[in-house]
């Protein structure tokens, strides 16, 4: 596997990159998470999540409150990643700007 392949390997699909997108500039609660991703259920939002978690690009904080509350923010290495992918968004409005599709 070249290390391109293994790079996309950690946004490879339909909501990894979406869901560090909505994460860039602040933490932010599942259900927050659920209601500005559009069409994702909330079982495909788990999965992610955890993938994103194994892959150590999103950390999951849970506070000792009742009931409990999880934000779910960027690592470091999350961040970094999700720099580049915005970069790769500015360079899609740039070239495409009819499609004027943020992905936050």
């Amino acid at each position: 596997m070249c290390l391109l392949d293994f790079a996309m390997d950690f946004i490879r699909g339909k909501w990894k990159a979406v869901l560090l997108c909505h994460l860039y500039n602040e933490p932010k609660r599942f259900l927050e998470l659920q209601r500005i991703t559009e069409g994702i259920s909330q079982k495909v939002l788990n999965e992610k999540l955890k993938e994103l978690e194994n892959d150590e690009l999103v950390c999951k904080k849970v506070y000792a409150e009742i009931p409990p509350k999880v934000e779910y923010s960027l690592t470091d290495k999350g961040k970094e990643l999700t720099s580049i992918i915005k970069e790769i968004e500015s360079w899609s409005v740039k070239h495409y700007p009819e499609l004027d599709n943020k992905c936050v």
